[in-house]
């Protein structure tokens, strides 16, 4: 099986450099030449005579890669979002997708517990004043304890910064119409209620066409005057305009945020160039045990397919006829 990997350099050290011994082990590897992301023209050019795409989240599967690439087997994303593969297209002509394990959970709740802390207290903005050798001003920072975070979307993430939340003193509220929460140490409430009683907020649902820009103007006028959103699940739930106009309002006190709507899931230069912003370039899942364990999980997925099997969180599999026809072969 001949695989091809679409890592830049910086992201193959980073995201897949201790799984690629593990890979090389059973399959002819190929990487990615450039110092630089593919354009869709570059990966089908690169791609040319591999069985097996696995893609990092900055490249996209658009329909002309499985359109044109005739032996391509199985297209596996290297993350769990696959929101940029075209997965109807993959399966129209017979190619397999499937993702990554859920292994950033931890990673990502602890960064939102990090941004969280960083715009209470004022942390990057002080330290950015101290390095640059100049007194920073008296900025008053917030006390966590006994404040309330409310969660949008009980899922794995959630559930898990709901802990950590309520480790600190906080009281946190839930909101998901799709989970029953049984803890006692959280309350479950409906949206509106969420918005008004939250001192910070995290938007951590799905997004798609019923969430989309799922806080706008309506909803920041629901909340605390001075309360604080934190995202770092899809930059997407955000109104970006009606945000930017409450901070400069004064309405929203602070922004964490991980995620946006530039590239590569970044957040929006302008928005976090904002006072009150304080904004990481999609690191949430950016530790080594994420990393190897998604790299892993594309290498357990390739050997899968060496063995006759179809690999597990495939997303498509009654449209692999490529892959079938690889099991025949």
């Amino acid at each position: 099986m001949r695989v091809f990997v679409t890592h830049n350099p910086e992201d193959l050290e980073a995201y897949y450099g201790r799984a690629l011994p593990a890979l090389e082990a059973i399959a002819e590897v190929v990487t990615n030449p450039l110092d630089r992301d593919l354009t869709t023209v570059e990966l089908i050019e690169a791609a040319t005579g591999c069985d097996v795409i696995v893609a990092h989240r900055s490249t996209p599967g658009e329909a002309e890669v499985f359109e044109r690439l005739p032996g391509l087997v199985a297209f596996l994303r290297c993350a769990v979002d696959i929101s940029t593969i075209d997965v109807e297209a993959a399966g129209a002509n017979g190619v397999l997708v499937a993702r990554a394990d859920k292994s950033f959970i931890a990673s990502t709740a602890e960064l939102a517990l990090g941004l969280l802390i960083d715009t209470a207290r004022n942390i990057s903005a002080s330290t950015g004043d101290y390095q640059a050798h100049r007194t920073p001003p008296q900025r008053p920072g917030h006390q966590l304890a006994g404040k309330t975070a409310g969660i949008i979307g009980y899922g794995a993430i959630g559930a898990y910064l709901a802990d950590l939340l309520n480790a600190l003193g906080m009281h946190v509220l839930v909101c998901d119409p799709f989970a029953t929460v049984d803890d006692p140490d959280l309350r479950q409430v409906e949206l509106q209620e969420l918005f008004a009683r939250s001192d910070a907020v995290f938007p951590l649902t799905v997004v798609d066409e019923t969430t989309e820009n799922l806080i706008g103007a309506e909803q920041l006028n629901m909340m605390k005057p001075g309360a604080t959103i934190i995202n770092v699940s899809r930059g997407e739930a955000l109104d970006e305009q009606a945000v930017a106009a409450a901070l400069d309002s004064g309405h929203l006190g602070g922004l964490g945020m991980d995620v946006g709507r530039a590239a590569d899931q970044r957040p929006s230069p302008a928005l976090a160039a904002r006072p009150g912003v304080v904004a990481t370039p999609h690191l949430g899942g950016l530790t080594p045990e994420n990393a190897d364990a998604q790299a892993a999980s594309s290498v357990e997925q390739v050997q899968a397919m060496l063995d006759g099997v179809v690999p597990p969180r495939a997303v498509n599999t009654e449209h692999a006829a490529r892959l079938r026809e690889f099991f025949a072969r």
